[in-house]
């Protein structure tokens, strides 16, 4: 069995740890938690590693995408095109060519521009395309961390809107609206707030079905669930959630059942944020005016930036020490004194956590950071002073299966028409 601290030891530090059966292990809890019959989609952006894109869609999952770059990583590590979803509030004609041209021909929309664009382009391929109309509710669910919908948002068409003007979002003979994108909130881990947003958004469906059509079949409810970031605790666990789903579905949604219309649902945070740890070794411990400072080689570039919380730090992350031949574990409180866990980056930004409690720490400790396995390299501050990136090492039924190391890289810009992304990420062996 291979233990965190031999992973250290073996590819150094900092270095991102995913474990593939802890995500097995949140799919089937999620799974348990939503109607029997409906979708799940796996949103990428928590976590684009190809490994764990591979995982989910072996498991079931749809993908979800929101650019070029992801929708390559989706179909490089097997995801299926007719199975991939494309969303964003702000699509080119570059990213909506780059989808058709690789068979990828379900889009949300989020305008009648968006919605013209993604049909001009189907219309000069001769590419049929089915367009979920994302929706901007007009109500707000209360006590939402991030709100996604009932408030002025870049994100869909205001439900109003729709309603008033339907005509403007009938589309084409070859971009259909078949469906409604729905997507309250977010890191929610209260199961009644699920409940309330996702009673919300049926509906809300409802309502739009019985006024702009019925051919409105699939309607994504988006997600939102909670699973804690960077601090110790586990993965809720939302026990009754099914059942009460399915009594809002057959009341808004009659037929859903029989499979007269497809319910979907997203999720990218809980199905891969507990798979995650970042090791990250101490490289100085020192007194400052008084003030104890911990300094990792780890920072805001490998986590924290925007980690999905809208914010540089502070992120304030759990550390866990990792003994020799076993797995983290966490300091008693008495052994914990007040202090400041930076980074060695050559900005003051560079603090993760600011007067908490710490464990007591030497130079050459090896910690980790529990629940980062999403919203943690790929949200972070990767560009910024070109550190090398950690190497992201993957391991299932204890044992390694992969180890890379994302690397930024120059090249040439091509023409805009070709609709390729001007930023590159290539996968190397560490």
């Amino acid at each position: 069995m291979t233990h965190l601290a031999d992973i250290a030891r073996r590819y150094g530090t900092p270095a991102y740890v995913y474990d593939l059966q802890a995500v097995r292990s949140a799919h089937a809890d999620l799974r348990t938690a939503l109607p029997s019959g409906t979708e799940l989609y796996y949103s990428v952006k928590a976590n684009p590693h190809p490994d764990v894109i591979a995982c989910l869609a072996g498991l079931g999952c749809r993908t979800e995408v929101a650019s070029a770059g992801e929708l390559d990583a989706a179909l490089a590590a097997g995801a299926a095109p007719d199975r991939i979803l494309l969303t964003a509030p702000g699509k080119t004609e570059g990213a909506v060519t780059h989808a058709l041209t690789r068979q990828v021909t379900h889009f949300s929309v989020d305008s009648p521009t968006d919605l013209a664009r993604v049909a001009a382009q189907a219309e000069r391929l001769g590419t049929p395309v089915d367009c979920l109309l994302r929706v901007n509710a007009d109500q707000a669910v209360p006590g939402m961390g991030l709100s996604m919908t009932g408030t002025a948002s870049q994100f869909g068409a205001d439900a109003s809107w729709i309603l008033r003007e339907p005509h403007l979002f009938q589309g084409g003979e070859l971009a259909r609206v078949t469906g409604l994108h729905l997507y309250m909130g977010t890191n929610i881990s209260d199961e009644e707030r699920l409940l309330r947003q996702f009673t919300i958004g049926v509906e809300l469906a409802a309502e739009l079905r019985s006024s702009v059509g019925e051919h409105l079949t699939t309607i994504d409810l988006g997600g939102g669930f909670g699973t804690p970031f960077a601090r110790q605790g586990d993965r809720p666990v939302f026990a009754s959630l099914a059942g009460a789903l399915g009594t809002v579905l057959d009341s808004g949604l009659p037929g859903w059942r029989e499979g007269d219309i497809t319910v979907a649902f997203e999720s990218g945070r809980y199905l891969t944020g507990d798979c995650g740890h970042l090791l990250t070794t101490v490289l100085d411990a020192k007194e400052s005016k008084g003030t104890h400072f911990t300094v990792l080689d780890t920072g805001i570039h490998h986590l924290g930036g925007m980690s999905g919380l809208r914010r540089v730090p502070p992120v304030s992350p759990d550390v866990i020490e990792v003994a020799a031949g076993g797995e983290p574990r966490p300091a008693a409180p008495e052994n914990r004194t007040p202090g400041v866990l930076a980074g060695p980056l050559c900005t003051p930004l560079d603090t993760l956590s600011r007067n908490i409690p710490l464990p007591a720490m030497e130079v050459g400790d090896v910690l980790a950071v529990p629940n980062v396995g999403a919203y943690g390299l790929s949200a972070s501050l990767v560009a910024f002073l070109g550190h090398d990136l950690p190497a992201e090492i993957v391991v299932d039924a204890g044992r390694v299966v992969s180890a890379t190391r994302l690397s930024l890289c120059r090249r040439d810009a091509l023409p805009l028409a070709t609709g390729t992304p001007h930023h590159h990420l290539e996968g190397v062996h560490a």
